[in-house]
């Protein structure tokens, strides 16, 4: 086909041409005007780095920031929550009238926007490029730019104040969790440390960690044996010495002074002045000095000696005071002056034995007066002795020799239990160190969460009110409806004449029949062709002014008044 049949073919279609083009340029303009505007209020939060550094305090969050936010986004946007920001905004009231609650819940969902936004960074513990997410956006769309920016205000309160709680949440259960187990492991030592200290009390010493120590004191307890009995022979031997040597010596060989005299014992000196104050009371009367100081060296003499007055012995001088009382009587006279004094002897003497009657009596020992028996005796004592006490120190060493044998032949057969124990005490003092130690860093890692000084986000741009709409995008539509209502009056066009099996030139004409005609008849119009064409010009004029009419009028209601306009033009033109 030629340009000629090109132009002849759209001047036969124009009309299919026309009312397409025209009817989807109108749909594409009254959607482009009529579409109400919808308004997005956007808001972008910064995610923020710990402000003291990770070697120093370790968080216990360890999750990556953009699986944080799905977390929050999923906490925030369930329906509980959701449906009280419906509540509270009163949001699509006209939906709320005929839909559920799911159905506004999913709507106000689809209007919600959150996306993150990631920068190339470099790891610092791989020291390679990456892709992090350091910031996102929470956005709402709404017919209203006003609600769109409460409702995008209280959503973005929703997510910093649920990343808070969250961290701080997750920061108190880690802390909760250590110190859980560390009481636990703490019960559980506890528990051991009784097991064992009940196990070593009934091992009596035979630990497997006290075999060195038990082996030491069972080869010193030996030679303490050895040295105890050398010491035990050499006392034997000492001890029948000593009562050899005693057996030759007598022990009351009298000793003499200077002069040749005997030396009376404490014993010889009480009897003797005993014997004397018997004598002396018969002439002196009680209050004489000479009777107060026999009294006074008779007391200090049997406290010396510990031996009271012998009752026999003054009943025997008794009965020979008598006896010479009665001689006398017969020889002197009653009245004599020897006989008065023999009297007043024998009331003393009565005194006496009356006094001695009523005093319990110690046997009289004899004491050795032989320096030597005494040395010997005294040798011989102190052997015994120390051969009582070296016996004694025997039967001590042998039963601490027998129990550190059995206690190194009970030790291999408790080892195996006992290992088991100090093993589980030594795994759970490790363990509880580490625990103790992880929750002491959790403790500072909650502090730092509590006090805002870890990981969190910061609002750096706030909800705005939008001035222009989001959509609809007009130009776009309008561009789109000019483009959608070309293509398809061509199409349409192109379609119908493609469909069209009529004869319309001599060459087509030709091609079918194989014979070229003898002559081509023009169309020649009529009075009624006439007609027709002149109402449909004027039907085009009058749909082309109504046209730029409900153009003007779209211009003037949705975009800029018509005098507005006009007064710009004015200006730009340089006319105003």
């Amino acid at each position: 086909m030629s340009v000629k049949d090109y132009l002849a073919a759209f001047h036969r279609r124009r009309k299919l041409i026309l009312l397409t083009g025209l009817g989807l340029l109108t749909v594409a303009l009254t959607l482009a005007f009529l579409w109400p505007p919808t308004y997005k209020s956007t808001a972008t939060i910064l995610i923020e780095e710990q402000e003291i550094p990770s070697d120093l305090v370790r968080s216990t969050i360890t999750s990556y920031a953009d699986q944080r936010i799905e977390t929050i986004k999923q906490q925030v946007m369930s329906r509980t929550t959701l449906w009280k920001v419906v509540d509270q905004f009163n949001l699509y009231e006209d939906l709320r009238k005929n839909s559920p609650a799911e159905e506004i819940v999913k709507r106000f969902i689809k209007d919600i926007e959150v996306e993150v936004i990631s920068a190339d960074v470099v790891d610092k513990r791989t020291q390679h490029a990456t892709k992090a997410t350091i910031a996102f956006t929470v956005a709402y769309q709404n017919r209203s730019p006003e609600l769109a920016q409460k409702v995008a205000n209280e959503l973005t309160s929703l997510f910093l104040g649920e990343n808070l709680k969250s961290r701080e949440r997750q920061a108190q259960e880690a802390t909760s969790f250590l110190q859980q187990e560390a009481e636990n492991l703490a019960r559980h030592i506890g528990e051991i440390d009784e097991k064992i200290a009940s196990f070593k009390h009934r091992a009596g010493g035979a630990l497997p960690e006290l075999m060195p120590l038990n082996q030491q004191m069972m080869n010193q307890a030996e030679r303490e044996l050895t040295d105890i009995d050398q010491q035990i022979r050499g006392h034997e031997e000492r001890k029948s010495y000593l009562e050899g040597e005693l057996a030759t010596i007598k022990p009351n060989t009298p000793i003499l002074s200077v002069t040749g005299d005997r030396i009376l014992d404490s014993f010889e000196r009480l009897r003797a002045l005993r014997a004397e104050f018997a004598g002396a009371a018969a002439n002196l009367s009680p209050d004489h000095p000479d009777i107060m100081r026999m009294k006074q060296e008779i007391d200090a003499l049997e406290k010396e000696s510990g031996q009271a007055p012998d009752a026999e012995e003054v009943s025997k001088r008794l009965i020979d005071a008598r006896t010479a009382l009665a001689a006398d009587m017969e020889r002197l006279g009653s009245e004599h002056p020897d006989i008065l004094q023999a009297r007043r002897k024998i009331a003393a003497l009565e005194q006496e034995t009356g006094r001695l009657r009523t005093v319990p009596l110690k046997p009289l020992t004899q004491r050795p007066e032989n320096p030597a028996y005494i040395n010997l005796q005294a040798q011989l004592n102190s052997s015994t002795s120390s051969l009582e006490a070296l016996r004694k120190t025997r039967v001590d060493v042998k039963r601490r020799l027998q129990g550190y044998a059995t206690r190194l032949e009970r030790a291999p057969e408790i080892e195996p239990e006992y290992l088991v124990l100090t093993r589980d005490r030594d795994t759970s003092g490790q363990k509880y160190q580490e625990i103790r130690s992880r929750l002491l860093e959790a403790k500072v890692s909650e502090g730092l969460e509590v006090q805002r000084k870890g990981e969190r986000f910061s609002l750096i741009d706030p909800p705005s009110l939008p001035e222009k709409p989001f959509k609809p995008n007009r130009l776009a539509i309008v561009l789109l409806g000019v483009m959608l209502a070309v293509g398809s009056s061509v199409g349409s066009a192109a379609l119908v004449e493609s469909l069209d099996r009529s004869i319309r030139t001599p060459e087509q004409l030709v091609s079918l029949t194989q014979q070229f005609p003898l002559a081509v008849v023009p169309f020649m119009p009529n009075e009624e062709d006439f007609s027709r064409t002149r109402m449909r010009r004027r039907i085009i004029k009058t749909a082309g002014i109504s046209a730029f009419a409900v153009m003007l009028a779209i211009v003037h209601v949705f975009f800029i008044p018509l005098d507005v306009l006009w007064f710009a033009a004015l200006r730009r033109f340089g006319a105003g």
